[in-house]
């Protein structure tokens, strides 16, 4: 027996990737672009360095790459079902009651002004203003991994404004601008509808700042912890009485007794520590839901503070706070997998559907990849423990 065998590396990926390809050609309507569709797929799991048309025809023995460049441009087919078919595989492999949806952005930047979306805006890829695309993002992740299960690509309001410049890049008329919190929205919405196992929703401060994301998770009884700034306006008080703050001002009144030492998950060099807080806010919901301020202090000299809402079943812990702030990590590790092994920033098309076609297909080839992880957990969890063997008394 091999190595490999004993240890359960070999998996029938083989076989797997022909199951996710034949849910990806449900949404292709002819055998040509079933194909094409395939050997996409193929060319965005292989070690070939930039996931263009050209090297990924080259990948496939093709001569040309116009097949690989019809597939995103000017053939017939919904994104949207494809996303929606990724959605559902994702869920069959790694779905858990506990499991978490994390809405995040990350940016693509580009040197031409053509693209659909294309501007002068914040990256946080970048950690500065580029021209680039930004794409929101909906992650799920569970204890069997994450993976990537929605995709929409931000449209600032320049371009919105110009009806000549949308047309060009085949924006449909009825795409009017949206702000990042309403495309999180509508994401998180479609996902808890398709029945995605969900026990909290995460996001960083730019989410966690719109209130009517957080008045819709709560109307939903969905627990979240969501990321506010020290700044973000809150009040103090009764429901009649009160009066504004923010959460450095509150976490200034907090004592040292008041703080705990948790882990907020695994990192590179073992648990993540950090000294944790909460306040309790002085309402609860008609199921009996909490309404928290969650602070996470670092245990450095600098002792950085970063703020969370939460809205939490009653008795959950601060320990189990604290764990779920922590996972917000995985939509990061989604995107850093995504982009250096599958070319999730590797889109050439230009137009409006393009975009959406490629950014699908990448998902669906991390989906792949994060069911094979998530099956080697299962089959490492599966396994009983072996004791040694006692050793011999001595006579």
């Amino acid at each position: 027996m091999s190595v490999a065998a004993w240890s359960g590396s070999l998996l029938a990926w083989e076989r797997e990737l022909a199951a996710v390809k034949a849910r990806v050609g449900r949404v292709l309507p002819r055998r040509q672009l079933r194909e094409t569709a395939s050997a996409f797929l193929d060319g965005l799991l292989s070690g070939i360095e930039r996931k263009t048309g050209w090297l990924m025809a080259e990948q496939a023995g093709a001569e040309r790459p116009y097949r690989m460049q019809a597939l995103l441009g000017r053939s017939c087919w919904n994104a949207d079902e494809l996303r929606d078919e990724v959605r559902g595989y994702v869920v069959e492999a790694l779905g858990d009651p506990d499991g978490v949806l994390i809405v995040d952005e990350t940016g693509f930047v580009k040197k031409g002004e053509h693209s659909a979306g294309v501007a002068r805006q914040y990256s946080g890829t970048a950690g500065r203003i580029e021209n680039c695309q930004v794409g929101v993002f909906l992650a799920y992740a569970s204890r069997y991994g994450q993976a990537l299960i929605d995709r929409r690509l931000y449209l600032p309001e320049s371009w919105t404004k110009d009806t000549a410049r949308c047309e060009r890049a085949a924006i449909p008329a009825e795409v009017e601008f949206v702000t990042k919190p309403k495309m999180a929205r509508a994401m998180i919405a479609a996902a808890l509808e398709a029945g995605v196992p969900c026990a909290y929703v995460l996001g960083d401060a730019v989410y966690g700042a719109d209130s009517s994301l957080r008045r819709m998770l709560e109307a939903r009884h969905q627990p979240y912890v969501l990321a506010v700034r020290g700044a973000h306006s809150m009040r103090q008080g009764g429901q009649w009485n009160f009066e504004e703050t923010c959460p450095e001002e509150l976490a200034g009144e907090l004592t040292p007794q008041d703080w705990a030492c948790h882990a907020a998950g695994e990192g590179a060099k073992g648990p993540r520590l950090y000294d944790w807080a909460r306040i309790r806010r002085p309402w609860t919901s008609d199921e009996g839901f909490e309404y928290w301020l969650l602070v996470r202090r670092k245990r450095s000299k600098s002792a950085e503070k970063t703020y969370y809402l939460a809205f939490a079943p009653p008795g959950t812990t601060l320990a189990e706070l604290a764990a779920v702030a922590g996972l917000r990590w995985a939509v990061e590790e989604c995107f850093e997998r995504a982009k250096d092994d599958l070319g999730l920033d590797h889109c050439e098309a230009r137009s409006w559907h393009g975009w959406h076609r490629h950014m699908s297909l990448c998902m669906a080839a991390l989906a792949f990849l994060s069911k094979l992880s998530a099956d080697l957990r299962r089959s490492a969890w599966s396994k009983p423990n072996e004791t040694s063997p006692a050793e011999p008394i001595a006579a």
